[in-house]
C-alpha cells in the first residue's frame, strides 16, 4: 500500500488510529479496536500501528495518527463494546445520539482523557502528526446537554448554549494541539465542507482556528464535490464556490490551508445534474491543478480503497492514479 502511495507522489498517510473510544495500537487507555480482530477488546499478537509507521518511514512517507475524538458507537458499529470501553467504565461520560453512544464535550473528565489519549500517542509513537476528524458535537438537539449547560450559567456563565457549545470544542482542540507540540508533531483537523454546518450543527468554530494560531497547524476541509457541481440550479456545494469560501477567511500564517479531495466518488458521482466529471478518469487531478492554481497548501485523498483498490470502478480508477502521478511526480505538489 504504501509502495503505491509513493509511486503516485504521495508523502503522507492518513491511518484511522481510534475510531470508536477504542484503537489500532497497544493503549493503557482503550481496548484495541474491533477493526483488528473482529471483537473489541482483543490484542491482535502485533502493534498495527507500530508496524505501520516503521513501514511508512522507511520509504520517507510522514505518518499522521487518525482520531475521531467523541465517537464510540455509531449504526450498530461496533456490534458489542468491551468491557474495559470508555461506555462500559465511565457511563457518566456517555450520551445517546442518533443511535450512537458519544463522550460528552463539555465534561472536564472527557477533555483530560481525549488530551491524554493524543499525549500516549504522540509520547509511544515517532509520529508527524494528529490528525482530528470532524466528529464533534454529534447532534444540534438542545437537550442533549441541558444539565451540563445549567451548571455553567449557575456558575456564572454568560453565554448562549450554541456559543457555549463552541467554545468547549474550541477549548478541546486547543488542549490537543498544545499536547502534540509537546512532542513535536503536527496537530490538524479536518473539517466538513460546509462552513455554516460547522459553526451551527457541529459546534466548531473553524475561522477561529484558522486566524487565531495555537488550534491547529491546518485545516483540511472535506471539499468532495466536483469543480462544476450542481443540483436545481445551485453551485454553491461546487468545490469553486466552496473554495473561494474557505480561501476568503482570515488566516494566521502559522496555519496552513489543506483540502480534501472524495476519491470515494470515483465513477459514483456526487449527484450533479450536470456533467460526467467523475467518470473522466481525470476528476482528481483536475481538482489537484485548480487547488494548485489557488496556492492550497496540499491535498488530502478520501480514500485509499477508492483509488487502489476499487473494484466497482478499477478501469476508472488507474486512470485517477496516472493522472495524479503525472501531475505530483514532476512538480513535487
Amino acid at each position: 500500500m504504501f509502495d503505491q502511495c509513493v509511486q503516485t507522489g504521495i508523502n503522507t498517510v492518513i491511518l484511522q488510529v481510534r475510531p470508536f473510544g477504542d484503537a489500532l495500537y497497544p493503549s493503557k487507555l482503550f481496548p484495541y479496536s474491533h477493526l483488528c480482530t473482529g471483537i473489541q477488546g482483543k490484542s491482535p499478537g502485533f502493534d498495527p500501528l507500530g508496524l505501520a509507521i516503521e513501514l511508512a518511514h522507511n520509504r520517507s512517507l510522514r505518518v499522521e495518527a487518525w482520531i475521531n475524538p467523541y465517537r464510540l458507537q455509531s449504526g450498530g458499529v461496533p456490534s458489542s463494546l468491551a468491557d474495559n470501553g470508555l461506555a462500559a467504565q465511565h457511563p457518566e461520560w456517555v450520551k445517546e445520539a442518533n443511535g450512537g453512544l458519544w463522550l460528552n464535550p463539555a465534561l472536564e473528565a472527557v477533555q483530560q482523557y481525549i488530551e491524554d489519549g493524543v499525549r500516549e500517542l504522540c509520547q509511544t509513537y515517532p509520529l508527524d502528526g494528529i490528525h482530528f476528524d470532524d466528529y464533534f458535537y454529534p447532534t444540534a438537539e438542545l437537550s442533549w446537554d441541558a444539565e451540563e449547560f445549567q451548571t455553567y450559567q449557575q456558575t456564572g456563565g454568560t453565554l448562549t448554549q450554541a456559543d457555549w457549545r463552541r467554545e468547549t470544542v474550541s477549548h478541546l482542540v486547543q488542549r490537543c494541539c498544545a499536547a502534540a507540540h509537546e512532542f513535536g508533531v503536527t496537530f490538524g483537523i479536518s473539517p466538513q465542507g460546509r462552513l455554516e454546518n460547522n459553526y451551527n450543527s457541529q459546534y466548531s468554530d473553524v475561522a477561529r482556528w484558522l486566524r487565531e494560531p495555537g488550534y491547529a497547524d491546518y485545516l483540511m476541509p472535506q471539499l468532495y464535490w466536483g469543480l462544476d457541481y450542481a443540483k436545481g440550479g445551485d453551485r454553491s456545494l461546487s468545490l469553486n464556490q466552496l473554495l473561494q469560501q474557505w480561501l476568503a477567511l482570515p488566516r494566521d500564517e502559522s496555519v496552513k490551508f489543506y483540502v480534501g479531495l472524495g476519491a470515494y466518488r470515483i465513477g459514483e458521482g456526487d449527484g450533479s445534474e450536470v456533467g460526467a466529471e467523475w467518470s473522466s478518469g481525470q476528476a482528481l487531478a483536475q481538482q489537484a491543478a485548480v487547488l494548485k492554481e489557488n496556492n492550497v497548501n496540499g491535498i488530502g485523498l478520501y480514500r485509499y480503497d477508492s483509488l487502489f483498490a476499487n473494484t466497482a470502478w478499477p478501469e476508472l480508477a488507474a486512470k485517477e492514479v496516472a493522472a495524479l502521478r503525472s501531475l505530483w511526480i514532476p512538480s513535487g505538489f
